[in-house]
């Protein structure tokens, strides 16, 4: 496979030609490889200074691979070959794409859903070792699924240390905390390398190479790419691509991505993070909106949108048989190449938008927002505000000045015709995003009833990708949040965390509640649909969706 491949079409090809001269002058792409932190201002430069390990770590990162290598051949001679990774964000994305890309099969476990949790733990537990990923293993969503697992391993009659690796910074909580448990093994990554910016540092090779990825060939292809990414050149890709994501005029701040041939499994999710959590703040950023073949972002032109097709560069010979003749849209990128040297390109291209975006590229600000009102309702749980009803099998609520009336269909219709002419729907699902895949189908639908990009977030992990440009970007957004009720509230059976005084279906209540509370209190509308029966609740949804756009 090509290792990287660049065309820039419209309103991208404007931005480079506009924008691409002064970073050559400016020397950025060197600047960067010799990880100058003033790239991004004055405030921007302390988190800037202990965040761009990124751009040189191949030689660390490689001598991790025996290491790696060894642990695996260890575990496949006990017959341990399930790897479970608990992990959020940037420590679970990236894993998932690489091991798709290599054909290895991995389980992630980045929910607080008790129904996809308890498939988890109910499958294969006695072949399953589980790594544990988390910078400083405070995150609750990874120190609960770690506390589950263990749980499952003791009920199996196995010794949880002897089956938990983990990957985290070194001297953090949970190194120091794995070590006194005498767990299998202590990764340290690199503490200069934050979540989203760690595919290629132990968060990405760990849970990968165990699950049996070639990870010197990922590492080897990053490095090549390296090569052309360095150059303070007009030719370069990282900062042609940097360029058309923050360097629009106006800014085209939805990022229309499509697969369109791409080998690279599940590579848009990955970006989705990285670009929202990185650029979303200030009042700005790019919102990524990850779309099907046909879907209707691709045949219409949106005045704020830029399509981005991934391709394979191997068989791409222009437009024609990608599918890209069904792109409307004249203002787009095409791009494609071995999976290492599309994690650098985004990377490097993430951190040049940042720049003309002016902001700081490495921070998280309104993702803590959530967590801490999260935290809150944990601690106590507040009464339930907006207005609520029930129909059928569904509750709702309005909040943030959206309207829940007696029925859905209404509230769906009040909620989709409030979407400002910048402004895209959200819609969060807090549900099982392996068995309950059939409610994305709403998202298509919801674009081409309002003519307006839509996104789709399982929840609680979009909270660390476009949670964070929801509340730090351009508050244009409105809010289609689904939970489902446990225990006595629901038909899902509830699953208690051990050791902490609250139950999954409580954690992840109040996950939706708290980040429901900071969007509303944002001033932006959020409808909270609850599904007391799951099936009913889906189908009902899909029947309501249905009839608006019919």
């Amino acid at each position: 496979m090509s290792s990287l491949s660049l065309v820039l079409h419209g309103a991208a090809r404007e931005a480079v030609d506009t924008q691409v001269p002064g970073l050559v002058d400016h020397e950025f792409a060197s600047r960067l490889m010799a990880q100058d932190h003033t790239l991004w201002g004055p405030a921007a430069e302390d988190e800037a200074a202990k965040r761009l390990g990124w751009v040189s770590l191949f030689e660390t990162s490689r001598e991790l691979i025996p290491r790696i290598q060894r642990l695996r051949e260890e575990l496949t001679a006990e017959g341990v070959d399930r790897v479970v990774l608990a992990g959020m964000g940037g420590s679970s994305l990236a894993p998932e794409v690489i091991c798709a890309v290599h054909g290895v099969e991995l389980t992630v476990l980045d929910s607080t859903d008790p129904q996809h949790v308890a498939s988890v733990l109910a499958e294969d537990i006695d072949r399953t070792v589980l790594v544990v990923s988390s910078k400083s293993g405070s995150t609750v969503e990874t120190d609960t699924q770690r506390r589950l697992v263990s749980a499952a391993f003791e009920r199996t009659g196995i010794d949880p240390a002897s089956r938990t690796v983990v990957v985290t910074d070194p001297g953090s909580p949970l190194a120091e905390s794995a070590a006194a448990d005498g767990v299998r093994a202590v990764v340290e990554a690199d503490p200069t390398v934050g979540g989203r910016y760690s595919a290629l540092t132990a968060f990405g090779l760990v849970p990968s190479g165990l699950a049996g990825a070639d990870l010197e060939a990922l590492i080897e292809e990053a490095e090549d790419a390296a090569v052309v990414l360095t150059e303070d050149d007009a030719a370069n890709p990282g900062l042609q691509l940097g360029a058309a994501m923050g360097g629009t005029r106006p800014l085209r701040n939805k990022l229309i991505i499509t697969d369109q041939g791409s080998p690279l499994t599940g590579l848009g999710a990955w970006i989705e993070q990285l670009v929202a959590e990185s650029t979303g703040k200030d009042s700005t950023g790019v919102l990524p909106v990850i779309v099907g073949d046909g879907e209707p972002e691709l045949s219409r032109e949106d005045h704020d949108a830029l399509v981005v097709a991934l391709v394979d560069p191997d068989q791409d010979g222009g437009d024609a048989g990608t599918g890209e003749e069904l792109i409307v849209s004249e203002h787009l990128v095409r791009t494609g190449g071995s999976l290492g040297a599309q994690f650098l390109l985004w990377e490097v291209a993430t951190a040049v938008a940042g720049s003309l975006l002016g902001i700081n590229p490495f921070d998280q600000p309104d993702v803590e927002s959530a967590k801490a009102a999260a935290r809150g309702l944990l601690e106590e749980p507040a009464v339930e505000s907006g207005q609520a009803s029930l129909d059928g099998a569904v509750e709702l609520r309005g909040l943030g000045g959206a309207e829940a009336s007696g029925s859905l269909v209404d509230s769906l219709r009040n909620l989709v015709t409030s979407v400002p002419e910048d402004g895209y729907v959200a819609i969060m699902a807090y549900l099982d995003r392996t068995a309950e895949q059939r409610l994305e189908a709403i998202r298509a639908q919801l674009s081409a009833l309002t003519g307006r990009p839509v996104t789709f977030g399982w929840g609680p992990r979009f909270l660390h990708s476009t949670g964070q440009f929801h509340k730090g970007g351009p508050h244009t957004g409105v809010f289609l949040q689904i939970t489902a009720g446990t225990g006595d509230h629901g038909d899902t059976a509830d699953l208690d965390v051990p050791g902490r005084p609250f139950s999954v279906g409580q954690l992840i209540a109040a996950q939706a509640d708290g980040d429901a509370e900071v969007l509303a209190q944002a001033g932006m509308p959020v409808l909270s649909l609850r599904l007391g029966r799951r099936s009913a609740g889906i189908d009902q949804i899909l029947d309501a969706v249905d009839a608006l756009v019919g």
